[in-house]
Formats: structure tokens, C-alpha cells, sequence
């Protein structure tokens, strides 16, 4: 049985993936696309949107047995894994040390160690050919001061992608890390999130069906950078070649965001 895997399935870039993916593929291509979130009633409300049978799996990937779950169930049935989307991710804006210690570590250990633990357990079972996606994000090409963790974190994703990439190429499994810059998700419907943001980031807020879209497609392609929109691109070719702390200047004086304001006032969302 081929089937697909998508991490975060509940919402967001997640989400969308399940759907794009059992549109573009079908019952003929992937029997089965295993989802993986926390929120079991999203999973199933998922169910009645898409073509092909999903096996739901309501799971905290940051809780030790989770990955002990997933390995279990595809040792026992055994199935060919065409796609693996990594899509699973939170991230929150403040200031290192005044927002929640459990929400800053959490970052780490979402973003960054599930999403190796899910990678690693699957590979096995991954298909010749196949491909695997991972969310990373604009945000991981410089640092970002109000956004530290995050950003890091998807800087890890974006080194991580990139190497795994080229481990893979003896099997023809092409990693493609997705590099979007801020999307219109529920990240930022939640309070204190949208008025908080940079203005010149709301300027290049992206369409998450046009992000997917163009990473599964770019997949395909076998690149191992998606980077959406004319903006972040440039934004990309800029982290390349001029100094960092130029950029981090230059982003200061334009940002809205207040330094000194306490980063617990704005709840993570997770993409899961």
C-alpha cells in the first residue's frame, strides 16, 4: 500500500497539504494519507474534504510515546511511503526570557527534534523516488530579534533539509524545504499577534493554497528550496550577500514590533 504522511494536518499549510496532495494524487497514486495533530475533531472534519481514506493519528509530537505510536503502526503494516510532509510547527513573537519558558522551549522541540523524529522513523519505509517536505520559513534566512527562536528553528529545518537531501540522492528522495514569509493561516487571527507584526512583513503575507501549491509542485521538480513570492526571494538573495546586522539594522527601523513589550501576551499557534 503507498500511502502519504503529513504532520500538522489540523490546519494551516497542513491542511492544505492533505487536500492539495489527495487531489493531485488520488487513490491510484497513495491508497492512504495518515494524518498527524493534536485535534482529533479537525482530523475527522478533515475526512469529508478529501477523495482518499485518511488514518488519523490524534498525537502530540512533542510527547515521548508519539513517535513510538507511528513506528508501531508502520511496522506493522508495512507501507510504501510516497510523500512525507513535515508540517507541524508553532512559532510566537517576543523577546527571549519574557514570554513562557515551556512555550519557547516547546519551539525547539516541535519545530525542530519532532520533526527529526518523525523524518527518521518514516525513512525506512520511505519509497524509492519519494519525496519529503519540510516547513521551514523566511524567517530562517538571518536572525530575527523578536522572533529568535522561531527563526532559529527554521534555520535548523532549512541546514537540515539541505543535508538530508543530498543523503538521499542515491535513492532519488528529494527533500524540498518550503520557505514562505508570513501566510495568511490562523497564526495571525489569534489577539495581540497582528498588531504586533512588522508592517513590511503584512506587505508579503502569502496565500497558503498558492504556497502548497507551488512547493508540491517544485517537489516535483526535485529543488530543494521552495521560496515563495517575488519579495522573499529577494529577501534571500539580500541574507546572501549583505551583513547580517546591516539587514537586522535596517529591519529595526522599519519593524512596529515593541521590544519591550512581554512576549507572553502572545499565545504560540501551532500548525498541528
Amino acid at each position: 500500500m503507498r500511502i502519504g504522511i503529513v504532520t500538522g494536518a489540523s490546519s494551516g499549510m497542513g491542511r492544505e497539504a492533505v487536500i492539495q496532495i489527495a487531489d493531485r494524487f488520488g487513490e491510484k497514486k497513495i491508497q492512504e494519507i495518515w494524518v498527524i495533530a493534536r485535534r482529533l475533531e479537525r482530523l475527522e472534519e478533515l475526512r469529508k474534504q478529501v477523495p482518499v481514506p485518511l488514518r488519523v493519528f490524534p498525537l502530540d509530537l512533542t510527547e515521548e510515546n508519539a513517535l513510538d505510536i507511528l513506528r508501531r503502526e508502520l511496522k506493522e503494516r508495512k507501507p510504501k511511503v510516497s510523500i512525507l510532509v513535515n508540517a507541524a510547527g508553532y512559532g510566537n513573537l517576543g523577546n527571549v526570557g519574557d514570554g513562557d519558558l515551556l512555550e519557547e522551549t516547546g519551539m525547539v522541540r516541535l519545530n525542530c527534534e519532532a520533526l527529526c523524529g518523525v523524518t527518521h522513523v518514516v525513512l525506512p519505509f520511505m519509497s524509492d523516488h519519494g519525496r519529503i517536505l519540510l516547513f521551514a520559513s523566511a524567517a530562517g534566512f538571518l536572525p530575527q530579534p523578536g522572533f529568535a527562536v522561531y527563526a532559529a528553528t527554521k534555520a535548523f529545518v532549512i541546514s537540515f533539509g539541505r543535508a538530508l537531501n543530498q543523503e538521499l540522492k542515491h535513492r532519488d528522495i528529494v527533500v524540498t524545504s518550503i520557505c514562505p514569509g508570513p501566510v495568511n493561516t490562523e497564526f495571525f487571527d489569534r489577539e495581540g499577534m497582528a498588531g504586533d507584526f512588522p508592517f513590511y512583513k503584512k506587505l508579503v503575507m502569502a496565500n497558503c493554497k498558492k504556497v502548497v501549491k507551488k512547493a508540491l509542485k517544485e517537489s516535483m521538480m526535485g529543488k530543494e528550496l521552495s521560496v515563495y513570492g517575488m519579495g522573499i526571494k529577494m529577501f534571500f538573495v539580500l541574507s546572501k550577500i549583505i551583513p547580517h546586522g546591516l539587514l537586522l539594522w535596517g529591519m529595526e527601523g522599519m519593524s512596529g514590533f515593541d521590544k519591550t513589550k512581554s512576549g507572553s501576551q502572545n499565545k504560540p499557534e501551532v500548525s498541528e
